[in-house]
């Protein structure tokens, strides 16, 4: 009951365009026809600006957080919680109100993640931030930062399941088990990027009114 109730519901709660309504709110602007097309937090900041990227970043992490925590108050249990983050998630990256396109998953993920398990979410952030901070990549951060979602939520489980905050069933290990390949597979076009030298770095801005699709990220 809980599950047909909380997945449909976390779906359509991950949904909710938040890139692109604070977009138009702020700037007027569709965020879907400039930079990258997509609508989360790093379009938005080279398109709409700091401000409603930071916004954005809010709203699009609450949206995990709140899944989580649905999922926790109506019927807590490892399972339902996990497969309420992963609708958060598949909701935020192929949002039914935007004709299944959407986001890259990492603000929502990353606010499911850190609901699921502040410990491993916390060990994510300090592996993955140095990368979008050394090498202003936020493409390779967020990657990194997938993969050692992984990792974390592994050990934690196995080698320290009663740590406060940290992963006290396997059944956690779900949730990054799936989430990082889609996090993955959403940046395929940044990893070729990446490759040839052309990923565009944090704090490089597009210019609005001529969107460039060859110049994705």
């Amino acid at each position: 009951m809980a599950f047909g109730l909380l997945i449909p519901l976390g779906y359509l709660l991950g949904s909710v365009p938040f890139g692109l309504l604070v977009a138009r709110l702020a700037r007027g602007i569709d965020v879907r026809e400039h930079g990258s097309g997509n609508t989360g937090v790093t379009n938005v900041l080279r398109t709409a600006g700091h401000w409603p990227a930071l916004a954005v970043l809010v709203l699009d992490t609450g949206k995990g957080v709140l899944a989580v925590l649905l999922a926790r108050i109506i019927d807590p249990s490892p399972s339902l919680e996990v497969a309420t983050a992963l609708s958060a998630l598949v909701g935020h990256n192929w949002s039914v109100f935007l004709r299944f396109h959407g986001g890259k998953g990492i603000a929502t993920g990353m606010g499911a993640f850190f609901a699921l398990s502040p410990l491993a979410g916390l060990i994510m952030m300090t592996v993955g931030l140095p990368f979008i901070v050394i090498f202003r990549y936020v493409s390779l951060g967020s990657m990194v930062g997938a993969v050692t979602a992984v990792i974390s939520t592994i050990l934690l489980a196995i080698l320290a399941p009663s740590l406060p905050f940290g992963v006290p069933s396997l059944v956690y290990i779900v949730y990054p088990s799936i989430a990082a390949p889609l996090v993955i597979f959403k940046h395929r076009d940044n990893i070729h990027r990446l490759l040839k030298g052309q990923e565009r770095k944090l704090g490089e801005s597009v210019r609005v009114g001529n969107p460039s699709p060859g110049a994705r990220s």
